[in-house]
């Protein structure tokens, strides 16, 4: 039984060598690609690319139920995410790393539940990401001397464009640091399963650019391309480095409780 889960954002699409690849599929239909099932570092994983091998599936068409699904049809209790993000703050530097630990839902129209009756769960999202997975991360990325932001707030976007001005200082304002199209609902759906999430986040360009610098321009897609591609080295590292240490059963957390109490009951 495979218990870690990786997921792979903009730029990441392999991570195993010599993995076999798993065709699931799911009563939502199939994920995003075959799933590699390998080991890193003595540890079993199953990796998805959340847009599958060729980046031919955009954000507001990832298959978010079914890959939650089938990781979870797998055995997987844990899941480290990567995504590209753009910075809303200043002090989030292109190249930077964060550990999410908030997101604000700015999406629309994306089935985010496997709750529409006659089971009807709400679940908390008030404190979204594994604090035991952050832990982990943050001990890790210090003791790599990898340049990381222990939290960061994420205000999720439906894409596939990217934010006009204006709307980049309505996220600032809202109190986001980053913003990206793809962690939400990826995040709620591993709640649901009582999953623990961790999210990786590596910052690649400014969103519509930085207000009083005219020298730092709106992103585009090739130079977030470029960016990830570049520290994709690093980010493969980190994980490895995360796997290692996560204990192999759950306890230091409460995410495996996410649903108790959460079901209405009749």
């Amino acid at each position: 039984m495979v218990k870690i889960g990786i997921i792979g954002g903009s730029g990441m699409y392999s991570l195993l060598e010599n993995a076999d690849e798993v065709q699931k599929e799911t009563e939502y239909g199939a994920p995003s690609d075959n799933i590699s099932v390998g080991s890193i570092e003595g540890v079993d994983v199953a990796f998805i690319p959340r847009h599958g091998k060729n980046h031919t599936i955009p954000p507001h068409k990832v298959p978010y139920k079914a890959n939650i699904e089938a990781l979870n049809g797998m055995g997987v209790e844990r899941i480290i995410a990567t995504n590209a993000v753009g910075s809303l703050n200043p002090s989030y530097k292109p190249g930077d790393f964060a550990l999410f630990d908030q997101f604000i839902n700015f999406t629309g129209g994306r089935d985010d539940t496997f709750f529409h009756g006659p089971d009807v769960v709400h679940i908390s999202t008030a404190e979204p990401f594994c604090p035991e997975l952050r832990g982990i991360a943050s001990k890790k990325a210090a003791e790599s001397g990898l340049g990381m932001h222990s939290s960061g707030s994420v205000a999720v976007i439906n894409g596939p464009r990217f934010s006009s001005k204006a709307e980049s200082r309505y996220f600032r304002a809202a109190g986001a640091d980053m913003i990206n199209m793809t962690l939400y609902p990826e995040i709620a759906l591993a709640r649901e399963k009582a999953m623990c999430y961790l999210g990786i986040g590596l910052v690649t360009d400014y969103d519509s650019g930085l207000e009083g610098d005219p020298n730092i321009k709106p992103v585009d897609y090739n130079e977030v391309g470029r960016m990830f591609a570049a520290n994709v080295p690093k980010l493969k590292t980190l994980i490895a480095a995360i796997v290692k240490d996560i204990p192999e059963k759950r306890g230091a957390c409460s995410c495996s409780k996410s649903l108790e109490g959460a079901q209405v009951k009749a």
